[in-house]
């Protein structure tokens, strides 16, 4: 059907041109000889506004109702408000009808509410925003890592290991239950894959690979955990950036962490100008702002020994105590971000007994070359490390965490063939969604979310 897009109009405005648009019903009013409707079509957060003289377009009372999909054919002109661009309708075509009982009407609704109708609140104004800004900011991550000659690679969702060690991976099989199965390798030795197989929490195992050849890769694509958890921060199922870049110790990354976030918020900011106003305007006062200081401020480096008397000293009442090897919550990340520094912090050198297997081993024994970026309003976005190259320890710190050795034999035989020092780091998309939108919850970022309980 051959149509314009209602953005190309309001950008490039080609006044007294006779048009044809496509979109759906976002409002319309009625008066005694004229009629009007805004039409969206989802390329850009505006509504085109459509103009009918009811003496010469025939049965535009068929075309009035919330959520119905028209096309609009007319001539484009200069607002009767003297604000933007407008269509005198011609003619008015119905495409798809909707009935009184379309649930998004006039009314502002919550977004609990919204969660109810994954199908159709992505027509709202706030999902209008969400979805566009998460394809420029998506964008924004694959140019960031183009223009810095690393190597896109897809790793395997499908898997027979746990990059955590902590056992929250989704089982992939196609047997049915079989309680006459003695073990767990006797159940799953006649499965798909001869043994248990899951979806992938991580790609970065099998990101260090490539990297160990390519020097630079990152990867971008969904992960899934199977956590418990119903916090508005986390979901089973997410995407997740995971560059890997070899010769690069923790400094290096940190500096690549931070060269990231900058540009891709700054690519969110020139490109995304109305939704972005918009969402400063209905969830977070002030986000543009917040936003503009991020890209001119220079991160904060803390060391997490630090971090802990700083938060020992605040005489502020916890819920989760504060003592030195206990893993920071987002409380203790929120003060350290929100109320000492006021702007993203990395806090570097965590206990080696809270952190990953194959983080690299400080020489003080305790610690771990590791970093999570915090940020006001969220916590953590990026957890990060220089990997554990010295196969003695890192056998060692899987064995600790009874991790299978010989499950990891490609991983381990890395440190055999040419190691080096490398490092990388995991963003999650939707976390830095919620923060560059305002958005309070992770079930709101994402098309439809996968959380407990919830499979629509």
């Amino acid at each position: 059907m051959k149509h314009i897009d209602i953005k190309k109009l309001f950008d490039e405005k080609p006044i007294g041109k006779s048009v044809t648009v496509c979109g759906w019903v976002r409002t319309c009013r009625d008066s005694k000889n004229m009629a009007f409707i805004e039409l969206n079509d989802g390329t850009c957060l505006k509504h085109m506004q459509v103009v009918i003289d009811k003496s010469k377009v025939a049965a535009y009372e068929n075309c009035m109702a919330l959520g119905s999909a028209l096309k609009v054919e007319g001539e484009l002109v200069n607002a009767a408000s003297g604000n933007g661009v407008e269509i005198n309708a011609a003619t008015l075509t119905l495409l798809g009808g909707c009935p009184n009982d379309y649930p998004l009407q006039k009314k502002r609704h919550t977004m609990e509410f919204l969660r109810t109708i994954p199908h159709l609140r992505v027509r709202t104004n706030t999902f209008n925003a969400m979805l566009r800004v998460r394809s420029v900011l998506s964008d924004a991550i694959h140019r960031y890592f183009q223009q810095n000659n690393y190597v896109y690679v897809h790793t395997p969702i499908i898997t027979g290991s746990d990059c955590e060690g902590a056992g929250e991976v989704f089982t992939v099989t196609t047997r049915e239950w079989d309680a006459k199965a003695k073990t767990k390798e006797e159940y799953y030795k006649d499965d798909f894959f001869g043994k248990k197989a899951g979806l992938t929490v991580s790609g970065q195992l099998e990101g260090e690979m490539a990297a160990m050849a390519m020097g630079k890769i990152y990867t971008f694509g969904p992960t899934f955990r199977a956590e418990n958890s119903n916090t508005t921060r986390h979901a089973a199922e997410f995407w997740q950036i995971e560059p890997e870049v070899a010769f690069a110790e923790l400094s290096d990354i940190i500096e690549i962490a931070e060269e990231l976030i900058k540009f891709i918020i700054r690519a969110v900011l020139d490109e995304c100008p109305d939704e972005i106003a918009f969402f400063d305007e209905r969830f977070e006062k002030g986000l543009t702002q917040k936003l503009r200081n991020v890209v001119e401020s220079e991160f904060k480096v803390l060391d997490y020994t630090e971090a802990i008397d700083i938060l020992k000293k605040s005489k502020k009442e916890f819920v989760y105590p504060v003592e030195w090897g206990c893993d920071l919550q987002t409380e203790h990340e929120r003060y350290i971000t929100e109320e000492v520094f006021n702007k993203p912090v990395f806090v570097i050198n965590y206990p080696k007994d809270i952190k990953a297997f194959y983080m690299k081993q400080n020489p003080d024994g305790k610690t771990v070359a590791a970093t999570d970026l915090l940020v006001p309003g969220i916590g953590e976005i990026i957890g990060c490390s220089e990997r554990e190259v010295d196969m003695d320890k890192l056998v060692a710190a899987m064995k600790q965490r009874n991790i299978k050795v010989e499950e990891y034999e490609y991983y381990l035989a890395l440190r055999k063939f040419g190691a080096c020092p490398h490092s990388g780091f995991g963003l999650g998309l939707e976390r830095i969604l919620l923060y560059v939108t305002g958005l309070g919850n992770i079930r709101d970022v994402q098309l439809f979310s996968r959380t407990v309980g919830d499979l629509k």
